[in-house]
């Protein structure tokens, strides 16, 4: 194969890889304040808390993964998590929860709190 045969595959590849991955990446369009009320109204807050802490039933959500991965937990959890599949909630509701929880805020930096230094 010739030299620029392989640079254009590759080029192409690497385009639509990136454009992918990009994609991938971006969640849909959300409204914080609906999900804010999901998030408190359907359960996941009794786990999670409200602030997306974590606790004994579920894990922390501060700085979420990141939106497809998310889905997939939330359609088909991996431990005793309830799925939430589209009969029960629908991807409008999901991009409303994940827009809330992306709202939670990160934990202070341990080289600002004075007790830790």
């Amino acid at each position: 194969m010739s030299r620029s045969v392989w640079m254009l595959g590759a080029g192409v590849l690497s385009g639509v890889l990136g454009v992918s991955a990009a994609i991938a990446q971006n969640a849909p369009p959300g409204n914080a304040a609906n999900g804010k009320k999901l998030y408190e109204t359907t359960g996941c807050s009794q786990c999670h808390g409200y602030v997306g802490q974590g606790g004994a039933a579920g894990p922390k959500l501060i700085d979420p993964t990141p939106y497809p991965a998310f889905i997939v937990q939330l359609r088909t959890p991996r431990v005793v998590m309830p799925p939430y599949t589209e009969r029960v909630m629908s991807d409008q509701q999901v991009a409303d929860i994940y827009a809330h929880v992306k709202t939670f805020p990160l934990p202070p930096d341990p080289a600002t709190i004075p007790i830790l230094r």
